[in-house]
């Protein structure tokens, strides 16, 4: 605070206590998250009902499972850019009813092409609905809890997807794997109303867009009523070697050029792993002798581990993020590795799962957060948004590698050993940004409205 009437917002986000206005924000992006979770998994928790009802044979559920994803990946191209230059609130209205509409639509479909269309339109909608979720949400955060606070938040992906599969196995044998798309559109569309009555903008957003006065102090006096006399905001920013307010610029810009292109490769890395393993275990634990049900509740425990990120997010905010990432990666290939060796004990690959679960999805999970932290206002929704999309790509490289390695006939340990190397090369990424990255040499300067 300056003069007793200028008020630096984030120095009064770290004075104050985490207000019940930001728990609205956490809870609504947290439902967000969790519904991106379930719409995105569910269709690997259908298909070995899609193969038998339909007569499809496996090779064919390529495109239906990677559909969405090439659908994730354009939505989050445009929607980072759109909510830099128009505000995060608007794209994250806009983007729940697309997927919760076109999920809805999907469980209405009656062949396998067009259900690849709205799994399609479904990923639109997802593609632009979380990266701005983690955007808005780091955006009202302290400093000091910040990688907590969003990690937290973005457990709602892995419990969403586990979700998935502990309802896929109840709901399916008695009410068909319609019933799974019918509830993963019904519910996002009543959070599209939600969203829209109760979710504000950003306000370091507003900030850096120059609102009008009194919006931003509204939203603070939510927080806390000594804003009341406020007649002016700043900000500490980053500047970047690019004057610009064009996200794409400046995220590859020299100050973050290295540091997006590491982030890149470590999110394409993780989902290479969490596609695959998620939209072909049902398929390859079946084929090994297990009973469909089984099968989706020991897969439904690998995404369920990513609950452990809120660990990861208190150890982030008091160490090395970078570090502390790139060792979850690593230990991620030993996990996934060791997942092949279990044969088909039940037990000990229900055990493995979850333990390969946890190190990946707390990996995955916190990069997000990682993100938000390095990049600035004015490119932050891009940042992180183009991070996922291009990302996304390694969920697609996932389902088709082992779509591919199956065509080979390669045993279930030679499956797994191929899924596990990418971990080791997504923590040399996070080294390489550690090391080499300018982000912390960045200075900073007030935006002033």
């Amino acid at each position: 605070m300056s003069d007793g009437s200028v008020i630096d917002v984030q120095q009064f986000l770290n004075a104050h206590r985490f207000s019940g206005f930001q728990w609205l924000i956490f809870a609504l992006c947290f439902a967000i998250v969790f519904l991106d979770g379930f719409d995105t998994a569910a269709i690997g928790y259908i298909a070995p009902a899609l193969v038998s009802e339909w007569g499809i044979d496996r090779s064919a559920l390529g495109p239906v499972l990677t559909a969405a994803l090439f659908g994730l990946s354009t939505g989050a191209l445009f929607a980072g850019p759109l909510a830099d230059r128009f505000g995060r609130r608007m794209v994250l209205v806009g983007s729940v009813f697309v997927f919760g509409a076109a999920c809805l639509a999907s469980a209405f479909s009656s062949h396998l092409t067009e259900l690849i269309i709205w799994r399609f339109i479904t990923g639109l909608g997802l593609g632009a609905a979380m990266p701005n979720a983690v955007t808005m949400m780091s955006e009202y955060c302290p400093d000091a809890r910040r990688a907590m606070l969003t990690n937290t938040m973005f457990c709602g992906f892995p419990l969403g997807a586990a979700s998935g599969g502990f309802l896929a196995a109840w709901i399916i044998p008695q009410y068909g794997w319609r019933s799974v798309l019918l509830l993963g559109g019904i519910v996002p569309l009543i959070l599209t109303l939600l969203l829209f009555l109760f979710m504000p903008e950003s306000i370091r957003y507003m900030v850096s867009s120059k609102y009008p006065v009194a919006r931003i102090r509204a939203a603070l006096q939510r927080i806390s009523a000594t804003v009341a006399n406020a007649s002016s905001f700043i900000m500490q920013e980053k500047v970047t070697a690019t004057k610009t307010n064009n996200g794409i610029r400046i995220i590859f810009s020299n100050d973050y050029v290295i540091g997006t292109l590491m982030l890149l490769t470590a999110y394409f890395m993780g989902l290479v792993i969490f596609y695959s393993m998620i939209n072909w275990m049902p398929v390859l634990f079946k084929d090994a002798g297990l009973s469909q049900g089984t099968a989706a509740v020991i897969t439904a425990l690998f995404p369920l581990g990513g609950v452990w990120a809120v660990l990861s997010g208190w150890l982030m905010d008091r160490f090395s993020a970078n570090l502390t990432v790139a060792i979850c990666f690593a230990l991620t290939g030993l996990g996934v590795w060791s997942i092949g060796q279990a044969g088909a004990d039940v037990a000990l690959l229900a055990s493995l799962v979850l333990i390969a679960g946890i190190l990946l999805n707390t990996a995955q999970t916190s990069l997000p957060s990682l993100a938000a932290a390095f990049y600035p206002t004015q490119g932050r929704a891009t940042g992180v948004a183009w991070m996922m999309a291009l990302g996304r790509f390694g969920g697609i490289a996932g389902s088709f590698l082992v779509a591919e390695l199956a065509r080979r006939n390669l045993s279930l340990r030679e499956i797994f050993t191929g899924m596990a190397v990418p971990g080791f090369i997504a923590a040399g990424a996070l080294l390489v940004k550690q090391f080499l990255s300018r982000e912390d040499k960045a200075v900073y300067s007030e935006a002033k409205l």
